[in-house]
């Protein structure tokens, strides 16, 4: 595996041969790799690779069974998705913990409104509430009239810049971002992806997790492949092609094999005259 260092850099977040299993079936295998500040780090993998897994254990939803998971240069073990906050490392899973009913800013600050007044006196502070919400939001170029009006009337693509928006907001030091394109529309998606190269500028460390290698590629700087729980491999950009990716997402490797297997049983003589045609597989990359 290609593993990635910038110099002079502490990562942000680090795992360090991760396993993680569930009975007898193993999940993950001896995974690596490092989130560094101002950099996208893509983990993609189609359905089974171990996401899911993996982003639990990120947000303190799992703990590992086996290897270390470190935060900018020491050593935690999360027992919750809290204590994974509190270290700054916030999660935007596909159902984005919004109420469709609540307004923009309720849903934007979810228990962590701001107040005014003390003791039995102290209340919500709406007036600030919204103007931080509006504030917000207009930094990423979605234009909030009524910050009041129900979340549930933004488009899919806007909602989840809210979610975004708001873990920027409240400090994220490393945003995950679990499939936040899957179920959008080209213009949405790209809405999204903007945001996410805002976030990078601003010196955040963004975990993309998608299956999408046409929404990746363009932001990411490192791509991580997952197949079956265990790492392909780690590249930079620069090391690796768009169409690279593609091949060892879609089994490229097991396609060889395969086809030399059925070569060597059957011989091509035979496989012609059954009519089976077998595609030329490209090399995949290293």
């Amino acid at each position: 595996m290609s593993q990635v260092v910038l110099e002079g850099a502490t990562p942000l977040i680090e795992l360090r041969n991760v396993s993680k299993f569930f009975g007898s079936i193993v999940a993950l295998k001896n995974i690596s790799f490092a989130v560094y500040p101002g950099e996208v780090h893509c983990l993609l993998g189609d359905n089974g690779a171990g996401k899911s897994t993996l982003i639990k254990i990120l947000s303190g939803v799992y703990h590992c069974d086996e290897g270390d998971m470190h935060v900018c240069g020491e050593k935690v073990d999360f027992s919750s998705p809290r204590e994974a906050l509190d270290f700054g490392i916030a999660t935007v899973f596909q159902d984005l913990a919004m109420v469709p009913l609540m307004s923009i800013t309720r849903n934007f600050f979810m228990g962590r409104e701001p107040t005014r007044g003390r003791g039995i006196m102290r209340r919500f502070d709406l007036e600030t509430a919204n103007a931080i919400a509006r504030e917000e939001l207009g930094k990423i170029g979605i234009d909030v009239r009524d910050p009041t009006q129900a979340v549930g009337t933004l488009s899919g693509g806007e909602r989840q810049c809210v979610a975004i928006a708001r873990a920027m907001y409240f400090g994220a030091k490393v945003l995950i971002l679990d499939e936040p394109t899957s179920a959008l529309g080209v213009h949405q998606a790209s809405m999204v992806l903007k945001y996410v190269a805002l976030a990078r500028r601003r010196g955040v460390g963004v975990i993309f997790i998608t299956h999408n290698i046409h929404h990746a590629f363009p932001v990411g700087d490192t791509f991580t492949l997952l197949n079956r729980g265990t790492s392909v491999g780690t590249y930079r950009k620069s090391e690796i092609s768009r169409d690279e990716v593609l091949h060892v997402m879609s089994g490229g490797e097991q396609l060889a094999q395969l086809n030399a297997e059925l070569e060597e049983l059957m011989g091509r003589q035979g496989l012609e005259s059954t009519g089976i045609e077998l595609e030329p597989v490209d090399s995949p990359p290293h």
